[in-house]
């Protein structure tokens, strides 16, 4: 696939159009060397199927067609003793020319998952600043089983806090790969039950942590953008009923005031309408066939959707945008690339604004 051959799927965009995706690229780790050096050869992936070669030119070709200002990589490469995922994400984009050719990270991961932000130093400043008590690298304490006695929760993959800088706006963003329910090493029906609801109540204390992080932020006065990769979604699965609501209904501060709920047209589809967008496609080997989720949301504050400033969230899949559908090289380039497809979020920020925002 050739990089160099795509050309934007839309049209060069005003200068006060802001552009921020977020990404989950199936094991993009495993596409670097312990140099942090892409390894475009035709050894297999980690993705069925695929060679790193193919894979590293379909994540090009995807950033290239996006021409975000700033991408959220969610499952970015690395960080450990010899391996570094701002290095590899930069050396990623000046091997393949992207625009956005610095990156910056936070908190290390325990998996070999990172959160790490990609962008284009000529639209945006940005630095990693942690806040919050306890920080994301501390113990949030929580009752998991309901017996009156606190658990310690730490997330295996720190949400990333960021200060973004652009045209004269300030914005908090925060990179977010929440646990998943996924019952993992579960021995027969009975443990794979028992997992997923552990894993579920981890999940869940993980969503009100950060809800807790989100209403203080706001309490500041501050602009805020949450954004990744939930593994949960309004109506997903019978944990809801179990618990009540799903961490993304938490994160979103559903049933709290107006003025301190985030707002993604997506999961409010789905919160209102029994037709449900999604952003992930994973294969079921027992079945035989691919099955669909919305897991992947770019959550704005509610200063942010009022008036023109949050434009348009636009899910990248490649079977359902048109605009996707009639470009092949980008067509398969997305199925190549990840299980998940981006999603994009523009943000008009006028001079008019300045002071509001």
């Amino acid at each position: 696939m050739s990089v160099i051959a795509l050309r934007p799927t839309d049209p060069v965009r005003p200068r006060n159009l802001l552009r921020l995706a977020s990404w989950n690229i199936e094991w993009f780790t495993a596409l670097f060397d312990d140099l942090d050096r892409p390894q475009e050869d035709h050894q297999p992936a980690h993705r069925h199927g695929v060679t790193r070669g193919d894979q590293l030119a379909a994540i090009a070709i995807v950033m290239t067609a996006m021409q975000a200002d700033g991408i959220m990589v969610i499952e970015a490469p690395d960080t450990n003793g010899k391996r570094n995922s701002v290095r590899a994400l930069e050396n990623f984009a000046r091997r393949y020319g992207l625009a956005t050719t610095r990156a910056v990270s936070g908190f290390k991961s325990e998996t070999e998952q990172e959160i790490t932000f990609l962008f284009n130093p000529d639209h945006m400043q940005v630095r990693h600043d942690p806040q919050g008590n306890p920080r994301f690298d501390g113990t949030f304490h929580h009752d998991l089983n309901g017996d009156g006695q606190p658990e310690p929760i730490r997330p295996s993959k720190p949400p990333l806090e960021l200060e973004l800088l652009s045209r004269g706006h300030k914005l908090r963003l925060i990179g977010v790969h929440v646990k998943s329910k996924a019952p993992h090493g579960a021995r027969n029906p009975a443990e794979a039950s028992r997992i997923a609801i552990e894993n579920r109540r981890k999940q869940l204390a993980e969503c009100l942590w950060l809800r807790r992080r989100i209403e203080d932020q706001l309490a500041a006065g501050d602009d805020l953008i949450v954004m990744g990769d939930f593994n949960d979604g309004p109506g997903l699965d019978e944990f809801e009923r179990l618990f009540g609501y799903s961490g993304v209904e938490v994160v979103m501060g559903m049933g709290c005031p107006p003025e301190t709920q985030l707002y993604d047209p997506h999961a409010d589809m789905a919160l209102k309408s029994r037709l449900q967008p999604t952003t992930a496609r994973f294969w079921n080997n027992g079945l035989e066939r691919y099955f669909e989720a919305l897991l992947d949301f770019i959550m704005v504050s509610a200063r942010l959707r009022s008036g023109t400033t949050a434009q348009d969230w636009r899910i990248w899949h490649p079977l359902n945008d048109p605009a996707c559908w009639k470009v092949p090289e980008l067509r398969d380039a997305l199925l190549t690339a990840s299980d998940h497809f981006p999603v994009t979020l523009d943000l008009r920020l006028d001079r008019a604004d300045r002071a509001r925002i």
